[in-house]
Order: structure tokens, then sequence, then C-alpha cells
């Protein structure tokens, strides 16, 4: 886990600025920083790196990596490395570190854009083949690690910040209002339908996928995987078995690190899960971290109780507090250059500050169980629509009564059958969206759309989620939170083979008994206690808006209604009623951060110098 950036084509970026650049990379690279520059095909190209070690911490392997003929940047890990070292070994090459950097560098030298197929890991590089006269930009299959791209006039900057483009070309990037309003009106779930960020023609290369870059020219991104739903046939048996099997590889090969590792604990099953694997199949120690809030609707501290028990595991937690709050989030928006999209991202960072100070380099989390496994609400009421046809379906309805039915607060997700009446509703997506849009100066509206993937209800929803909606953002705040404080963060879900084989189940397959997630649970018998395992009470990270904001104090209402940017586009007089209301309502919750929030981006940007 690393930071890179670059420029390629006619300009040269001087000494000084990247030298401020690399400064500015040290939270993701405290182990030291370098910088290469070459031309390359006629144009200038410049790499930038700075180094958290993590595989191999000798300065053997440290970047930018040359080898002969080729030059390479990367930010992440290629977890398969030590089979595709053995594979290219096989082959007569010969090594001279024992990096995953080294063993990506010959995996290009030896297959090319071919190498893609073969690679299992999260990375985003930055690569100068000699050769063949290129310079490629490529990105892990999900999107794990970021790499943004800025088009200047001839010259293409990126780098896995916004910060570092802005220095690295001496010029910061508008703000694009519409997203703003877009995070705002229809919420983080909006953010990823389009190829926009929060700035003006800042974009992030796509996920799964590379580029053969021309500086002078915009580039072309090409696709090298996507995930698909093909159900065959198999029996719950084979599913469980098969989703056990994936599973326990994907934890086996994240643990391969030469700096200890810490797990993200919540009292929900997905990360209990990861827990369980590493305790339970691969006897490793365990350092857990949590966080505790007092509101009850997020209390999950018996269930965290009962696994660190379960697992003897060493137990960290970390409380939530008013105490701070504005402080905390402007040094995360700053770092972020974007708002922090969520409450349970806020959050995030406790525990990654957490890990920090308790000298962790590596944190293993859940994220995206719940786009693969079925963790949403709606996802249930969709598989109640896909089952509608079978004979027992009034005891299907009855079993989601006695489980997600009764915790759902979402208006449209109350009634179990809405998805049979109309499959294309999707008002509980953006919801009270109509509203917050008439608490803007100029109002902003934007209807739900999704792609297509597949005709399977359920599924295509659940796909969205991960590539267009859910999963993008929480990878984004992951990343950040993570590396404000020098940690990588590894997330096992987010596996090639377990992925693919989730998407040949047939969807039958994926809820039971009243029980989501079905295949996590049953592949969990034994290395989850079952007090976990069988808690039909959807859990995760999150706090309430008032556990962190007392709007009851007089210097935190004059705080959020003082002058500033944010009202060019909220209106002042909306705000000062709303601060008045409930928050019960989790829509009206999320909302209240997400405008403090973009208050704290829009004054951020206001005063950022480059």
């Amino acid at each position: 886990m690393c930071g890179i950036a670059g420029a390629i084509g006619a300009a040269r970026p001087d000494r000084d600025r990247i030298e401020r650049t690399l400064r500015l990379m040290s939270r993701r690279g405290p182990d030291g920083s370098r910088f290469h520059q070459e031309r390359v095909g006629g144009q200038n190209v410049t790499l930038l790196f700075a180094r958290l070690a993590i595989v191999d911490l000798d300065d053997r392997s440290m970047q930018p990596f040359i080898q002969d003929d080729i030059v390479l940047v990367t930010n992440g890990e290629l977890y398969n490395y030590v089979e595709l070292k053995s594979e290219l070994e096989a082959k007569g090459q010969v090594f001279r570190t024992t990096s995953d950097t080294e063993v990506l560098l010959q995996a290009w030298r030896h297959w090319g854009e071919a190498a893609f197929d073969r690679m299992e890991g999260m990375w985003a590089f930055a690569l100068i083949d000699r050769k063949r006269a290129k310079v490629v930009l490529s990105r892990d299959r999900f999107g794990e690690k970021p790499l943004y791209v800025w088009q200047q006039g001839d010259t293409l900057y990126f780098g896995s910040e916004i910060k570092f483009l802005a220095e690295l070309s001496g010029r910061k990037p508008d703000v694009d209002a519409a997203q703003v309003k877009r995070y705002l009106v229809n919420g983080y779930k909006s953010l990823y339908k389009r190829p926009h960020t929060y700035y003006r023609e800042v974009a992030e290369l796509p996920a799964a996928s590379y580029a053969i870059v021309d500086g002078s020219k915009p580039i072309t991104p090409q696709p090298y995987w996507q995930l698909a739903y093909r159900p065959r046939a198999m029996s719950m048996t084979e599913a469980i078995e098969g989703t056990r099997a994936a599973l326990d590889e994907a934890v086996r090969i994240r643990l391969r690190a030469d700096v200890p590792i810490a797990f993200c604990l919540s009292g929900g099953i997905d990360s209990t899960m990861l827990v369980g694997i590493a305790a339970k199949r691969y006897g490793q120690k365990l350092h857990t971290f949590s966080i505790i809030d007092s509101d009850e609707r997020y209390h999950e501290l018996d269930n965290i109780d009962a696994t660190v028990e379960f697992l003897d595991c060493e137990s960290f937690r970390v409380h939530t507090s008013t105490e701070g709050f504005f402080e905390r989030l402007r040094a995360l928006v700053g770092y972020h250059d974007a708002p922090v999209a969520t409450i349970t991202y806020y959050l995030h960072a406790f525990l990654s500050e957490a890990i920090h100070a308790r000298g962790y380099r590596v944190a293993v989390s859940g994220t995206a169980a719940d786009e693969l496994f079925t963790g949403y609400y709606d996802h249930y009421s969709m598989w109640l629509a896909e089952m509608s046809g079978r004979s027992d379906f009034s005891r299907l309805v009855e079993d989601w009564k006695g489980s997600y039915g009764a915790y759902v607060q979402n208006p449209v997700l109350k009634d179990p059958l809405a998805f049979v009446r109309n499959p294309a509703e999707r008002g509980h997506i953006y919801l009270n969206a109509d509203l917050f849009q008439q608490w803007l100066v100029h109002p902003f509206e934007e209807k739900f759309e999704e792609t297509h993937f597949t005709d399977n209800l359920l599924r295509n929803r659940m796909l969205n989620e991960l590539f267009h909606e859910a999963t993008p953002v929480i990878l984004k705040e992951d990343d950040l939170n993570s590396m404000y404080y020098s940690v990588e963060n590894r997330s096992p879900y987010l596996d090639r083979r377990l992925a693919e084989f989730l998407y040949t189940v047939p969807a039958e397959h994926l809820i039971r008994d009243g029980y989501a997630k079905w295949l996590l649970r049953a592949a969990g018998e034994g290395i989850v206690v079952d007090r976990v395992r069988l808690d039909k009470r959807k859990r995760g990270f999150n706090a309430s808006i008032d556990s962190l904001v007392d709007r009851t104090n007089n210097a935190t209402r004059q705080r959020l209604l003082s002058d500033g940017p944010i009202f060019d586009i909220v209106r002042r007089d909306a705000i000062e009623a709303f601060l008045d209301g409930s928050m019960n309502d989790n829509s009206f919750s999320k909302f209240l951060f997400s405008f403090i929030s973009a208050q704290q981006f829009l004054e951020h940007h206001r005063d950022w110098r480059v």
C-alpha cells in the first residue's frame, strides 16, 4: 500500500513541484519516497512514489522499481504473488526480491495485458514499457485502489489522490457544483452512477481497466473483466461448500504480510466471519478493533463480546463522542478533498486512528459482503419477488416478518410485496429526494437509473450496488480513511474467485428461513459464534447524528448557519428550520451529516492554495 502520482505528455514538472507533491504523499507512504523522469515515445514521463512497506520491507523493493526495460510504480497488493512467482520461476525467471512488486513487473514482461487475468489483488499502477515504447495505467477489478486522472492540455496528470494532481500541475481543479447537489439530494448511492467526481474534468480510471497513455490525447480505458450472473444448477450443500472454500482461500492469501495485521470487528456476520476464518482455519492470534455507540439502534457490544470470548482474541473498543466532531471532520474532508460520504465512514476513521496508534499497518474489513450475499433490506424484498411463484410463498413472507421485516424503517420496504406489485419500484433508494431538492437555492432533480446486467431482479440490483452505487463509495472512503493514518485496508470479500462463484449460485439459495446472507451464515458454522451467525438483525458500523452533533448548542447552530459557500447551493432558512426537527427518520439524519460534510468541503476548497 503506497501512493503514486505522475505526469505524461508535454509537461515536465520541476524538482520543487515534485518535492512538494512527495511531501503531500507522506501519509500514504511514510517509509520513503522517490521519483523518476524519462522520455518515452516522444513524451515526458514523470513517476512519483511514496512507500508504506508491507511485503519485503527491505529497500531493494523501493519504487519506482526498475528492471531493464520496465519501470513501475504501484499502489496496493498482489495477493497471489507467491503462486505467480512460482509459475514465473518455472519459466526461468530469477527474482532479486521477495516483493509482490517485482512479481507484477515480471508478470507484465511475460504476459503483457494477459497478466491481468492471472492477478488477484488490489492495485493501481503506472508502468513504462521501454521495449514497446508504452506507458500503461491500470486499476484492479473492483476499484479498491484509487487512480485519478486529469487531462490538462497536452499532459495527463494521475495520482492516488486529487491533491497530488493539483500540486504536480500547479493548478487547483474547480468544484463540480452538480455533484455536490447530487450528493445532498440523492445521497451517496448516486455518486458513481456516472463518471463524475467533485471536480470538473477530474475522473477516475474505471475499475477493471487499463489504458495505453498518449499524454496529448484523452485516455481510452480498455476493460479486462466484468462480473456477470451465470447461474448453474447446484444444491444448497454445493453452494455452501463452494462459498466456504472460496472464502477460506480469499482470507488465506490476504493474510500475507511482513507486518502485524488487525481486524475490524462489528457485531454483524460480515466482519465476524473473516475474524473466525483467520482464527479457526489459520490459527491467527487476533487483534480486533470495534466502534461502540450508545444509541440502541447501533449498539453491538453484546455480539462483539460473544465473538471475542468465542475466539479468545484481543479486543480494542473505540467510543463515539461529540467531542471535536467538527475539527475531526474538517481534517478528514481536507484529506479526502471531498465530503466524507456518510456517518459510517466518519466512524471508520476512528478505527483507523486506533489501529495506527497501536502499531498496526494492515487492517482487514468486511467491505462488499452486503453486495455479494444479500445484506440490504431491499435484497430480501426482491428475493421475495423472485420467489413469488413458489407454493410456500406465504411462509416466506412470514419468515421475512420475523427477520428483516421487524427492523426495516424505509416506508417503501415495509411492504414485503413492494417488488411483487411493482418490480420497477426504486423510490426507497433516493428517499425524500423530492423534499431535499426543495431546500436548494436552485432545485436539483435527477431520476434514479440503473444499469442492466441481468434480467434477474435481485442480482441486477446487487450488481448495480457492487459497481455503481454502494461499493465504489465504500472503497473510496476505506482507502482515504486508512491512508490518513498510514494503514492498508484489505477486503477479502472482493476476491475474484469468490465473486464469480457466488454469481453462479441460483438466487433461491441466497436467503433461507428468514436469514438473509444464508450462504455466509451456513459457511460460518463452527467458526462464528451462533449469537452472531443466527442474529437476524442487520448490523454494521454506524451511529446516530445526535451522538456526534449537539443541535441544541448555540455555538454549534451558529457554526452550521454561518456565512459560507454552502449557502450558494442550500437555502439557509431551510437548514435553520430543519435543525429544529426530529432526526428519528434515518434519511434526515443522513441529510444533516451530508450538509455538514459538504459545508466543510466547500470551505476547504475555498481555502485550498496550490
